[in-house]
């Protein structure tokens, strides 16, 4: 008898609890997914920003639906075998549809959701976040959402705070942090399982972060970004667990793309590509044919 394979969420438990912090790269959908997966990765991240981008190519402004993302989610989940967290943006709505969304995730095959505390429509936290929610509204998302982990929707919650850049203006630099800071020992204390601040502004309050708000930490590395970027050992040394890159992928794609435009355009051909051969590897042509000649031999 075949055992069954461990779920998502506790295959993803399992990956946390091992010491040091993991390179995440982020996918935007099943072809990307899959070449993390194939590049020995043990886990990704379906990035919002890249999502929008990709499928619609619109900005991470929260104009896709829940529905739009579930359906891309989907598609992620479907090519891969490692665990997939979802972005869950500000969970669609108030509590109930904080709740609902996590369920959705949970079916949808996701091995965890990330729910932050922007006012909706929410925006990239590193295009000049202005608003979130107080602390007791994003307190409400954080708690509906480990209520719909704890019923059934068996995913790891990771609870994001953007108020280190939303009220800088109105508390200034030390008095955001703290907010944030607290907003996140606040979510720790609801039960979110991993902690993630936007947009700290130097490794001081990356550091600072970890040591004060206890729990899991996800780092977010956007390249040219607010974040300085930081080795993942350097990472793992202040206390992260998680490294996520956004948007490391659909940038080199969309330069790749753009070079071989412009010398289609020049009447050449790309020589920086990947092969037919491989491509059809990749996408599967080899294993769909082996399985056809299963069934077509009996």
């Amino acid at each position: 008898m075949q055992v069954p394979a461990p779920a998502a969420a506790a295959r993803l438990r399992a990956l946390l609890r091992e010491p040091g912090c993991r390179i995440m790269p982020c996918c935007f959908d099943g072809l990307s997914a899959r070449l993390v997966e194939q590049a020995g990765f043990p886990l990704t991240f379906m990035s919002g920003f890249a999502v929008s981008a990709a499928r619609a190519a619109l900005p991470d402004t929260g104009l896709l639906s829940v529905t739009e993302m579930l359906d891309q989610g989907r598609s992620i989940v479907d090519a891969v075998s490692i665990p997939v967290i979802g972005d869950g943006d500000t969970g669609h709505g108030n509590a109930v549809n904080v709740h609902r969304t996590v369920a959705q995730f949970a079916r949808a095959g996701f091995a965890g959701l990330m729910i932050e505390d922007q006012v909706a429509p929410k925006r990239c936290g590193h295009t000049g976040v202005k608003e979130v929610v107080g602390r007791a509204e994003a307190e409400r998302r954080i708690r509906a959402a480990v209520a719909a982990r704890d019923q059934g929707a068996d995913l790891v919650i990771i609870a994001r705070t953007d108020a280190r850049s939303a009220l800088e203006a109105s508390l200034g630099p030390e008095g955001a942090l703290a907010e944030a800071i607290d907003r996140l020992k606040s979510f720790a204390d609801l039960g979110a399982d991993v902690l993630f601040l936007e947009a700290p502004r130097g490794e001081a309050e990356m550091a600072r972060c970890c040591r004060e708000a206890p729990g899991l930490h996800m780092a977010n590395m956007l390249e040219d970004g607010i974040t300085p970027l930081l080795p993942v050992s350097r990472l793992a040394e202040l206390g992260y667990r998680l490294a996520a890159y956004p948007l490391t992928l659909l940038g080199c794609a969309v330069h790749a793309m753009q070079v071989a435009l412009a010398q289609l355009a020049a009447g050449q051909t790309p020589q920086y590509r990947v092969s037919f051969e491989r491509l059809r590897e990749i996408v599967g042509f080899d294993a769909y044919d082996a399985l056809l000649a299963r069934y077509e031999d009996r």
